[in-house]
């Protein structure tokens, strides 16, 4: 648990007690590539911390065309939030794009850690500030990127991940088909 013991340092100041009791209300739990940690209408029991692969969050539009909205990979936090946290059914699908270890952290712990520890929801705070710019951004981006900035900044924002997902699903994630991706790529090496 080095690498949540770090990111969880790296945001708020904490004890050793405090940080013990956290890792304490966690679980390691493994995903095969194309298992899905969630579907549409579940609830989302649990939130996770990636040690090692990549997930996509994933919704289907009215013609059941498959739109990724967000990727996550090592030491990043990720999940259903408003069904974690409302207790909803899923509006999103999330699904391991390569072999995943990740730490679960269950509703009832992370509200008893919310109740219990003040470092704890100073963490979590962080964690919804930087996720709620990197959706503004994304957000934006879309509204007002051309697709070659778009694809631009997916690089910037994901260095790594373009050599290890499919050009499909990152077409998906920047709102274009795959053969309009391969003409940006080609361009781009040009």
């Amino acid at each position: 648990m080095e690498e949540l013991t770090q990111h969880i340092k790296s945001l708020v100041a904490i004890s050793d007690s405090n940080l013990a009791h956290i890792l304490g209300k966690i679980e390691e739990k493994h995903f095969h590539k194309k298992q899905h940690l969630l579907q549409l209408d579940e609830y989302a029991k649990e939130v996770y911390f990636i040690l090692s692969g990549c997930t996509r969050t994933y919704i289907l539009d009215y013609n059941g065309i498959e739109h990724n909205i967000a990727f996550a990979m090592e030491n990043w936090w990720f999940g259903d939030l408003q069904s974690f946290i409302n207790k909803k059914p899923a509006i999103q699908n999330i699904q391991a794009l390569e072999d995943t270890t990740v730490l679960a952290m269950n509703q009832e712990d992370w509200n008893a850690l919310v109740e219990e520890v003040p470092e704890f929801v100073s963490y979590t705070r962080a964690l919804f500030r930087n996720t709620m710019f990197s959706h503004e951004n994304r957000i934006l981006q879309n509204l007002s990127f051309t697709a070659e900035e778009r694809y631009q900044s997916f690089l910037q924002n994901y260095p790594n991940l373009s050599q290890r997902i499919s050009q499909k699903n990152i077409a998906s994630y920047l709102g274009i088909t795959p053969e309009f991706l391969s003409m940006l790529r080609s361009r781009k090496k040009g």
